[in-house]
C-alpha cells in the first residue's frame, strides 16, 4: 500500500474512532442530561402524555387536565383561573410553569421518584397514570372575599393564620385566566402577547413579588420596636414628640393626616389611635436605624420567604441617615414591602410576638391518595416579647373600636386594626396607597390576621376619597368574616 492511501486509511480510521466514542460518550455518559434537557422535544411529548395532577382547594381540584390534538396529549384547565393565578400560577404547552404549577411540576406531571412504585403499578394493571396531587392551605371563601373585595382596583391581599402560618388567601388584581395560555395554539400566543403588552400586568403577582411602600401600617411595628427595647413602656404615659414634627437634621417639618386629632405630645395609644405621624417619626429617630432594622428583620424584612413559592425580599435598608430613619417609623423614606411581609408583621403580634413562616402547601399526594409529604407549622421568629405584643394589640384594637380602624369592627369579635396611607411617585404626585391590617381574635387565639394593599391609579377615584380605612376596610373585614364563619 502506497503512503498516501495507507495515510488516508489511519485518518479515516480515526474518524471512525472518534465518531464511535462520542456516540458511546452521548449514549452513556451524557444521557440523563440530553434525555431531560428543556429542548428535547420527547421530554415535553412526555410531560405532557398524560392527565396532570390537581391543585386542591378546600378539598376540590382547581385545576384539571383536557385531551387535545398533536403530539401534545393532555393541557391544563383552571377553574375560576383569575382568582387562583397567584396561587397556581400556569402551566402551558408553550410557555412553561409558575408559582405552585413549576415549584410541583415533577410532582404534578407524574415524573417524581416517589411515583415511581404507583406508576410501575398501573403498568402492570393497565390503569392509566396521573401525576400526584398539591392540597393547599387556601380557603376559598377568603380567597372569593379578597378577590371579589379588590375588584376594579390594582391591588393585593394576603390573609394568615397566625398560629400556624397558613396562608388563607393570596390575591392579586388584575389577574389574568391561566387557561387561556395553556396551549400552544395560535390563540394561546395571541393571548399571551396580549398579557405580555398590558400596561396593568396582570400576570405580576403584587401580593408575593412587588414591593410597596408600607405607610402607616408600619405604625405597629415602630411602636413594637420601642416598647422591645424600653424607649417606651406605658402605652397611656404622654410623649413629647410636638406636631408638626421637624426632622433631625433637617428643616422639613411633617404634619398630621387628621388635623382635628390631639396629636401634639400624644401618648403611644393615642398616637397609633389616630396615626399621628410625629409620634413615630419621633420614636424611629431615637431608637435609631440599627434597632429598628433589628426589629424589622425579626419579623422578616431583608429575607426572601419561600411559600414554597417564593416571595420577593422586603426592605428595611442598612445605610440611612438620621432623617431617613425617622421616616421609617411610619413607614416611608427607604422602606419596601410586600403585601405578604406586612400580613406577617400583622400575624406575628396577633400570636403574642411569634412570627410563624408563611406556607400554602398543606400537603402533597400521590395519585392513590397516599400522603408524600405534610407539612408541619415552622417559628421563624419570637420577633418580641409576649408583652410588647400584648400591649401593641391592646392598641390595635382600641384603634379598632375608637379610631381610625372602625371599618374592620365585627359584632361579638374582639378586632384589632390600623389603617396606612402611602405616599407614592416623585414628589408625592401620585395617587397614595391604601393600606389596612387587622386581624380577629377568637378564644383559642387569632385565627386570621390580613393585610390589604391598593394602588388606586386609574381608577377614577379622588385623591381626597382616597384612605386605608375607607377602601381597604372593609375588604380586610370581609375576608375575616369569612374565615370566621365556619
Amino acid at each position: 500500500m502506497n503512503r498516501p492511501v495507507r495515510h488516508i486509511a489511519i485518518f479515516v480510521g480515526v474518524l471512525v474512532f472518534a465518531l464511535l466514542a462520542q456516540a458511546t460518550w452521548v449514549q452513556f455518559a451524557r444521557n440523563g442530561e440530553l434525555s431531560n434537557h428543556e429542548k428535547n422535544h420527547r421530554v415535553t411529548i412526555a410531560r405532557f402524555a398524560q392527565p396532570r395532577g390537581s391543585i386542591i382547594v378546600g378539598g376540590q381540584p382547581i385545576t384539571g387536565s383536557i385531551a387535545t390534538d398533536g403530539d401534545l396529549k393532555y393541557k391544563r384547565t383552571f377553574k375560576d383561573g383569575a382568582m387562583y393565578a397567584p396561587v397556581t400560577g400556569f402551566s402551558s404547552q408553550g410557555y412553561g410553569n409558575t408559582f405552585l404549577e413549576g415549584v410541583n411540576d415533577k410532582l404534578l406531571s407524574g415524573k417524581d421518584d416517589r411515583l415511581f412504585f404507583q406508576h410501575t403499578s398501573d403498568m402492570l394493571t393497565g390503569k392509566k397514570s396521573r401525576g400526584g396531587d398539591v392540597v393547599t392551605t387556601i380557603d376559598p371563601k377568603a380567597q372569593k372575599a379578597a378577590y371579589e373585595g379588590l375588584g376594579k382596583y390594582k391591588g393585593a391581599v394576603v390573609a394568615l393564620d397566625p398560629r400556624t402560618g397558613k396562608i388563607l388567601a393570596l390575591a392579586s388584581t388584575p389577574s389574568y385566566d391561566p387557561s387561556l395560555i395553556a396551549g400552544q395554539s395560535a390563540k394561546d400566543k395571541a393571548e399571551w402577547k396580549k398579557l405580555q403588552d398590558d400596561k396593568d400586568k396582570p400576570m405580576n403577582n403584587r401580593a408575593l413579588r412587588e414591593r410597596f411602600p408600607p405607610g402607616s401600617t408600619f405604625k405597629i411595628l415602630t411602636a413594637a420596636a420601642a416598647l422591645e427595647h424600653g424607649l417606651v413602656s406605658d402605652i397611656d404615659a404622654k410623649g413629647d414628640a410636638p406636631a408638626p414634627y421637624q426632622l433631625p437634621d433637617s428643616t422639613t417639618k411633617i404634619g398630621n393626616d387628621i388635623k382635628t386629632a390631639p396629636c401634639d405630645k400624644a401618648s403611644l395609644k393615642t398616637g397609633l389611635q389616630w396615626s399621628c405621624n410625629n409620634v413615630f417619626l419621633d420614636l424611629a429617630a431615637k431608637l435609631g436605624k440599627d434597632k429598628m432594622r433589628e426589629t424589622a428583620e425579626k419579623f422578616g424584612f431583608n429575607s426572601e420567604v419561600f411559600t414554597p413559592v417564593r416571595a420577593s425580599e422586603s426592605l428595611y435598608p442598612k445605610k440611612l441617615d438620621r432623617p431617613q430613619t425617622a421616616l421609617t417609623g411610619m413607614g416611608q423614606g427607604s422602606l419596601d414591602s410586600t403585601p405578604l411581609q406586612i400580613a406577617m408583621m400583622t400575624a406575628g403580634l396577633a400570636n403574642d410576638g411569634k412570627v410563624m413562616k408563611p406556607y400554602m402547601v398543606e400537603e402533597l399526594r400521590g395519585p392513590d391518595l397516599s400522603v408524600l409529604e405534610k407539612h408541619e407549622p415552622e417559628v421563624l421568629n419570637q420577633a418580641v416579647s409576649a408583652g410588647t405584643a400584648k400591649k401593641v394589640q391592646a392598641m390595635m384594637e382600641n384603634t379598632a373600636e375608637n379610631g381610625t380602624g372602625k371599618k374592620a369592627l365585627i359584632d361579638g369579635v374582639t378586632v384589632g386594626a390600623k389603617t396606612g396611607t402611602a405616599q407614592h411617585g416623585v414628589n408625592n404626585e401620585k395617587l397614595p396607597y391604601a393600606w389596612f391590617v387587622s386581624y380577629a381574635k377568637q378564644g383559642d387565639g387569632s385565627p386570621v390576621a390580613v393585610a390589604v394593599f391598593i394602588d388606586p391609579e386609574g381608577s377614577g377615584i379622588d385623591r381626597e376619597e382616597i384612605s386605608g380605612g375607607g377602601l381597604a376596610g372593609p375588604i380586610a373585614k370581609k375576608v375575616m368574616e369569612s374565615v370566621l364563619e365556619k
